[in-house]
């Protein structure tokens, strides 16, 4: 399939049209510290579980593939839009802006089915406990998050393909933070457009909405399964078991619903509100997920407790 575009060479992005040109390094140096912030936050989950032998359990990997997927974004969409506000450089290769589309859509498709093996590890140990032990295992998860990153992967490849197949004969302006499928399609003209949109726009609800229905199903399932609990304690216990993944499950998915929603009902945004909502939904998640594991997993948030007393008794003994 051969790319058929006139002068398109480049794209340029946006960012945020309505922005004055006196606050493009504030906002740079925002972008730069949501950077930092999730590149350390992941990183240390990363490394922590990695080096702690005791997380190294089914549900703590699957944090693992997340703030993965959740590291990558970041390092994929921020550095260009960094740079605009800047270096004022906001030219973005054509096939560069095609390779950015790919791994946004990717990556947050690949989300959604990691979401999916996350909640079907806690529907498995509070639904079925008995059976946990031999339906999740550290192999069993590494298998079925590799699935999660695996199924997107030639959904997404084929999506790159229609839009490459594509004639754009519009402006090469990006509306947007970084190049995504509605900001590129948008310039294309012809016939196929609107076939390439339905194309995607199927691809997107099969990767979004399959997770999205067994991910309600679980909880839903949970939840009665510890409302019928007679004891308090045992409640209190076994919904904090899942509160973690639950938050996750909701920063990623209530946003877009909101927006989607919004737009269906006919409430509409500024340009700019827009593209902020869309960030929003986009990188909160991956710079807070960090924070949810370590202050709302009783396993990590004891392991840095145990941690930090140790390094604080031994900078004692040192001073001493």
């Amino acid at each position: 399939m051969v790319a058929n575009y006139t002068g398109m060479k480049s794209f340029l992005i946006l960012g945020f049209p309505g922005l004055s040109p006196q606050y493009y390094a504030p906002v740079a140096a925002l972008f730069v510290f949501i950077y930092l912030v999730i590149a350390a936050g992941n990183i240390f989950i990363l490394a922590f579980v990695a080096y702690e032998k005791s997380l190294q359990k089914p549900t703590y990997l699957v944090f693992c593939h997340l703030a993965l997927n959740d590291l990558t974004f970041g390092t994929v969409t921020l550095p260009k839009i960094i740079s605009k506000y800047l270096f004022g450089d906001s030219i973005v290769p054509f096939y560069g802006c095609l390779v950015q589309m790919f791994f946004v859509h990717y990556l947050g498709s690949a989300t959604s089915f990691i979401l999916l093996v996350m909640a079907l590890d806690r529907f498995i140990a509070i639904c079925i406990p008995l059976r946990y032990p031999v339906l999740i295992t550290n192999n069993i998860i590494t298998v079925l998050c590799g699935f999660a990153w695996f199924i997107p992967l030639p959904l997404m490849v084929a999506v790159v393909l229609f839009v490459i197949s594509l004639s754009y004969c519009k402006s090469n302006l990006i509306a947007q933070c970084y190049c995504d499928h509605i900001s590129i399609t948008s310039q294309a003209c012809g016939e196929d457009v609107r076939t390439v949109e339905l194309t995607s726009l199927c691809v997107a609800m099969f990767c979004l909405l399959l997770p999205l229905t067994f991910i309600f199903f679980s909880y839903f399932s949970i939840i009665v399964v510890i409302l019928k609990m007679s004891n308090a304690t045992g409640r209190r216990k076994t919904l904090s078991t899942c509160t973690p993944q639950i938050f996750i499950t909701c920063l990623f998915y209530l946003p877009r619903c909101f927006v989607y929603v919004a737009y269906k009902i006919g409430f509409s945004f500024s340009l700019d509100v827009r593209i902020l909502l869309i960030l929003l939904y986009s990188l909160f998640p991956a710079a807070v997920n960090p924070l949810i594991y370590c202050f709302k997993t009783q396993d990590i948030k004891q392991t840095l407790i145990k941690k930090m007393k140790m390094t604080w008794m031994g900078i004692e003994l040192n001073i001493r």
